[in-house]
């Protein structure tokens, strides 16, 4: 039976012509063309992708094309993953019983780096009235990763776990323009059970009407002053710390249990089951800040678990070139606004909206020196450089990102 949605066909009927045709799955992976490098000089973003008509390789090292770091209170140092994840293309509907996101990685974001659930690996052991490690318990009293964890959170929301896998927890801030609410976010990973990921901002409506607003969490903060069986509600675990005093309200929010909805997206202009980051409206991160305490479809083996996401593809596969993206890429142009020019203090600059982001900004004397640098420009924010101690002359100023550059001839005076 094909299940609708107000006229929306679900992501089980799809994914049928997924096989017939290249779709967001394959394209919409950050790669690396160029042997870009990024932390420790390791290869950065997604090294390869492969598919065949079932299934989708991606091969990363888990490291990010931007700048990471530093980790406060956080010994641990990112190395390289090799990762190969498997996303299916025909993902589906769990109808049994919900499979719980794990501990580690629970999805890729569109940069081969490591999506992690909520929590941050410690739980309430009733036996000795104290948090132990190792994972959930079965008292379910989890302890908030972000809480406890996000002092060691880099400007980009992320950092490195023991074994040296990079990731988020929460919102990836430094992955799309978590400001633009005035455009549908772009798919920005997959979870295990192959549905998207996207940013923060949809459609007002399920059926693609309605203005751009920011999707909203259905979970609600308990007030309750107990927890049955759990830590003391108190100022040392007051409500929030841990994951469980957030509590799946149905129309609270415009998000279901598992943190997504059914929707037309610019991608699935024919709907698809989607997942989307939660931020308030300051930008901080909302539980369950990427998917809900489980998933929403069937999940394969092999990604997750304490070896998971080392695959050998199988059968006859593809390997995807983003050639023809590129070029699409490369025509959207880079409209923007710089003054004053000339300058004797300060010179202002702001990409207008594209869908393209992370630029990095230079500004380069005459003798081809990078005098002045900002990395992680996004469009729609203005940005300043201080330009008042530098002599006099000719300056060029250089907007780049993976796919995209602009100059500037820039005046000091």
């Amino acid at each position: 039976m094909i299940k609708q949605i107000s006229g929306i066909i679900t992501a089980s009927v799809i994914a049928l012509s997924a096989q017939a045709q290249v779709g967001p799955e394959i394209t919409s992976w950050k790669v690396n063309t160029t042997g870009a490098t990024g932390y420790g000089g390791i290869s950065s973003n997604v090294q390869q992708v492969q598919y065949s008509s079932t299934e989708v390789y991606i091969s990363a090292t888990c490291i990010p094309g931007y700048s990471i770091g530093p980790w406060n209170s956080n010994p641990n140092t990112p190395s390289n993953q090799n990762f190969v994840f498997m996303i299916t293309r025909n993902p589906v509907q769990n109808t049994g019983t919900a499979v719980t996101t794990p501990m580690g990685h629970m999805g890729v974001w569109s940069n081969g780096v490591s999506i992690f659930n909520p929590k941050d690996g410690y739980y309430w052991n009733t036996s000795t009235n104290s948090f132990s490690s190792g994972g959930s318990g079965n008292n379910a009293w989890n302890r908030n990763a972000l809480v406890y964890e996000g002092v060691s959170f880099d400007n980009c929301l992320g950092h490195p776990g023991p074994n040296g896998e990079y990731h988020h927890h929460v919102n990836p801030k430094c992955l799309y323009d978590d400001t633009d609410s005035t455009h549908h976010s772009p798919i920005i990973g997959y979870a295990f059970d192959g549905f998207p990921i996207y940013g923060a901002y949809g459609y007002t409506n399920v059926n693609g009407t309605g203005a751009i607003k920011r999707m909203s969490s259905s979970y609600v903060l308990s007030t309750a002053t107990t927890r049955a069986n759990g830590p003391p509600v108190n100022s040392t675990y007051p409500e929030g710390n841990m994951c469980e005093d957030y509590i799946y309200t149905s129309g609270a929010g415009d998000l279901d249990v598992h943190n997504g909805r059914f929707c037309v997206t610019p991608e699935y202009p024919g709907g698809i089951y989607a997942y989307f980051v939660t931020i308030d409206a300051h930008l901080a991160p909302v539980y369950p800040f990427v998917l809900g305490p489980s998933y929403y479809g069937t999940v394969q083996s092999g990604n997750t678990g304490p070896s998971g996401g080392h695959n050998t593809p199988s059968g006859t596969v593809t390997t995807y070139t983003p050639t023809a993206a590129g070029i699409a890429k490369n025509e959207e142009k880079i409209s923007t606004l710089v003054y004053p020019n000339p300058t004797s203090d300060y010179l202002f600059f702001f990409i207008n909206p594209i869908a393209s982001n992370n630029f990095t900004a230079t500004l380069v004397d005459a003798l081809g020196r990078v005098v002045l640098t900002q990395e992680n420009i996004q469009p729609t924010i203005s940005y300043t450089f201080d330009v008042s101690q530098l002599p006099k002359g000719m300056y060029v100023l250089h907007l780049k990102n993976d796919s995209k550059e602009y100059t500037e001839k820039i005046l000091v005076k």
